[in-house]
């Protein structure tokens, strides 16, 4: 199945939507999934393939591209050619003027719509962003449906064009809590296309309930094209209670009464210190000083727990692995041992947004792409969706995808 990427960032929702990467044993709960895991390697399992394949990525940052190059180079020698370093914006205005942007026989559309309007760390300012599509401060010669906080109807201009099966957009859970702006997208996005879509009720998910260690919550958005229904989906999705067999959100696999959490603790456990690794994701972390407790990203993890939403943020904002003593740190027996204040590496964010070890963040410049540093790896690795929650989601459709559209 095609699938077409928006806003793709560093690509955490295109890992999790094709699957075959490895990730924590535990992230996995084969009591209701016995079928997910296909290799197994002490902790550490590889999951199994998707019927999804990326086949046209896109994004505004160059050092998103340049890692999202870097590891999907290893799976599609196209890889730098899929992915487009234009915003959604020029994608859209280069259709309408007769060029050929998009691939033919998209099956299904993902994109995470830039958040920052929404977020509760940010100023809120929601359909009204003061930031353009390229992210700069708006002009007064630029139309206002162009600004940051618009951008999901030009994500609907693409459904319209490339008319896929499917779309998924997902955003912040600090939208759902701007007045109407939730039920706004769902009516904007159900008028995309010749017919329409059906766009079932919006969704938080809480990521630790799907095997990823972190505080992270996401509204996710699911539109199915009317006409390519099978009626009895049609009739499913349209119902106020969806049958389960129906539902688009994945069930719980972690929590009460399921697999317990996956805890920093497991996730984190065979990385050694910075100084005494090789890898470059590992040896760099921020060396901002600590700001105290009035600031953000100045509290150390709790190892015995999940981690601390991964922000898009660099070097002062970053959480701490462990505080000194002085500055309030729980972690005894490791400052016992004389391991010293520090803050998260881009290796243990990476991994507690359920990266696989073999995505290198840390690179340098090639004849395609820029560099990228480990400012830039922080804030492209807290803008991305985990992959072991977008693979739960992938899996899920996957295994619905027949009774949705009656295709064999």
């Amino acid at each position: 199945m095609k699938l077409l990427s928006l806003f793709s960032g560093c690509g955490g929702m295109d890992i999790g939507f094709e699957g075959q990467f490895v990730c924590h044993r535990k992230s996995i709960n084969t009591n209701i999934h016995p079928d997910w895991i296909i290799e197994e390697n002490d902790d550490w399992v590889t999951v199994a393939p998707t019927i999804f394949d990326t086949v046209f990525a896109n994004d505004i940052r160059p050092d998103a591209k340049a890692a999202w190059v870097s590891y999907f180079g290893k799976r599609k020698k196209d890889a730098n050619d899929i992915y487009h370093l234009n915003s959604i914006v020029d994608l859209v205005k280069q259709v309408k003027e007769g060029k050929k942007v998009f691939p033919k026989n998209i099956d299904i559309v993902t994109g995470g719509f830039p958040c920052q309007d929404f977020s509760i760390a940010g100023k809120r300012k929601g359909f009204n962003s003061q930031k353009s599509h390229l992210g700069g401060a708006l002009t007064e010669y630029e139309p206002s449906v162009e600004n940051r906080g618009q951008l999901y109807m030009w994500m609907k201009d693409v459904i319209t064009l490339t008319e896929p099966k499917l779309f998924i957009a997902e955003n912040v859970k600090g939208l759902t809590n701007l007045d109407d702006v939730k039920e706004v997208i769902e009516r904007d996005f159900a008028q995309a296309g010749e017919g329409g879509y059906i766009v079932v009720p919006a969704q938080v998910l809480y990521a630790p309930e799907y095997g990823v260690p972190q505080s992270r919550e996401r509204v996710i958005f699911f539109g199915f094209k009317k006409s390519a229904l099978t009626e009895d989906a049609k009739k499913a999705l349209m119902s106020e209670q969806i049958p389960k067999e129906y539902n688009p959100y994945p069930e719980k696999t972690h929590g009460q009464g399921l697999k317990s959490i996956v805890t920093c603790s497991e996730i984190l456990a065979d990385l050694v210190e910075p100084e005494e690794t090789t890898d470059p994701s590992q040896m760099k972390y921020s060396r901002a000083k600590y700001m105290g407790t009035h600031c953000q990203g100045q509290t150390e993890i709790k190892l015995d727990s999940v981690g601390p939403t991964i922000r898009s943020e660099h070097h002062g904002n970053i959480e701490y692995r462990r505080l000194s003593l002085e500055h309030g740190g729980k972690h005894i027996e490791e400052l016992e041992r004389g391991l010293t204040e520090r803050r998260l590496t881009i290796r243990e964010c990476a991994r507690l947004q359920t990266f696989p070890d073999d995505y290198q963040f840390i690179l340098k410049k090639t004849d395609q792409n820029k560099s990228v540093s480990a400012s830039e790896a922080y804030k492209i690795i807290g803008n991305a969706v985990p992959c072991v929650l977008a693979y739960n989601i992938a899996k899920n459709i996957e295994e619905k995808w027949n009774i949705y559209f009656g295709e064999e």
